[in-house]
């Protein structure tokens, strides 16, 4: 075979730093336009962009030619830079680590009005609660004392 041909998407989401709610509704849209162009000048695809003033989930497309740990390093540290300089927020950071999750093509739609519906869904769960559902639906391992 010629090609090589990928279909590889993963719902990330990522925390602030001990989940503080440092994303402002004011800015948050800016936030996530910013976080559109940060995945297209890696190489990747922004599927879908959201979020509520504690964390980021993101629908991302990525070639064979990128690894997602460096992806998420290179999107965390812009946001930062971004969040540190344009919105002035100094003491802002985010959590070290992230999820990651696979989305299979039949599933993106769901997950892109997943993404999309972000502060719907957080009137009536929390981000604890809905990262532990995903980690036991993805049947992830994890020990929670270093969970949060």
């Amino acid at each position: 075979m010629p090609s090589t041909h990928l279909s590889l998407h993963f719902h990330v989401v990522f925390s602030t730093k001990d989940r503080m709610p440092q994303i402002s509704s004011e800015w948050r849209e800016k936030l996530h336009s910013y976080i559109g162009g940060v995945v297209k000048n890696a190489g990747a695809i922004p599927e879908a962009i959201g979020g509520v003033a504690d964390h980021v989930h993101l629908l991302l497309g990525l070639p064979a030619t990128l690894a997602l740990a460096d992806i998420i390093r290179t999107i965390k540290a812009n946001l930062s830079k971004w969040i540190h300089e344009e919105i002035g927020l100094e003491k802002f950071a985010w959590q070290e680590g992230y999820g990651a999750f696979t989305v299979s093509p039949g599933n993106r739609e769901a997950v892109s009005n997943y993404i999309g519906n972000q502060e719907e869904h957080h009137r009536t769960r929390g981000f604890q609660e809905e990262y532990l559902e995903f980690l036991r639906k993805a049947k992830v391992g994890y020990d929670e004392r270093f969970l949060w």
